[in-house]
């Protein structure tokens, strides 16, 4: 499902300033397998998962995602792939502040053929999941960092993504809702989805369904 290949991402290259995010990754992940990101801040996670996403490209190196080359795409056709193939859950939820929680959930939807009503069972049922459904109305500047994360969660699944790519998903999580997050990426993997979960939080790991655990350290994986 996803192929990384000799990848290296640098950041004001040939400059004095210069810093190698990523060094010479390789990296297979099968379709259905749940892969845990461990690593401290800087470690190169985050923006490995940005590029398996295709919101920034290789310095080198090759992407490849469910057999398309997405490296190698202009940025249209990597926003369309994105919404087609992939839920990001960001760290910092990047929403848009001005609408309520159900405009931001459903805006992966938009341009899809799906009708309101198939819109908004959809909204209500991932809604319903994470205990959000109670601020549908809200504006998201109006929310705490954990109902933020909430929506984020809800947003990067509505549109039931073959994979899903999520930066430090529970950081802002309650104990019962990151426990509910953990039955629903569970229910996903068993649903033959393909996870790959960034993270610090410890209740990631040595999980019963998950497949690997990789360490990475100064841009690399060890």
């Amino acid at each position: 499902m996803i192929e990384i290949k000799n990848i290296a991402k640098k950041f004001n290259e040939a400059q004095a300033n210069e810093v190698i995010a990523l060094n010479e990754i390789n990296l297979s992940i099968q379709q259905g397998e749940l892969t845990i990101l461990k690593g401290a801040s800087g470690s190169g996670k985050s923006t490995l998962l940005s590029l398996i996403a295709a919101l920034s490209k290789p310095t080198f190196g090759e992407v490849i995602v469910d057999g398309q080359r997405i490296s190698k795409l202009p940025d249209n056709f990597s926003a369309l792939f994105r919404r087609e193939h992939i839920g990001f859950i960001f760290q910092k939820f990047n929403l848009i502040p001005t609408l309520d929680v159900y405009e931001n959930i459903i805006t992966p939807l938009l341009p899809s053929e799906l009708n309101r009503e198939e819109i908004d069972q959809r909204a209500c049922e991932v809604m319903e999941k994470f205990s959000i459904s109670h601020k549908k109305k809200i504006k998201v500047l109006n929310l705490s960092g954990g109902e933020q994360q909430r929506v984020a969660i809800c947003r990067a699944l509505i549109n039931s993504p073959k994979i899903i790519l999520a930066d430090e998903p529970t950081a802002n999580l309650d104990a019962f809702l990151t426990e509910s997050f953990l039955d629903f990426i569970q229910q996903m993997k068993d649903e033959n989805k393909t996870i790959i979960v960034a993270t610090h939080d410890p209740v990631f790991f040595n999980l019963d369904f998950s497949d690997r655990e990789i360490n990475m350290k100064n841009g690399q994986i060890i």
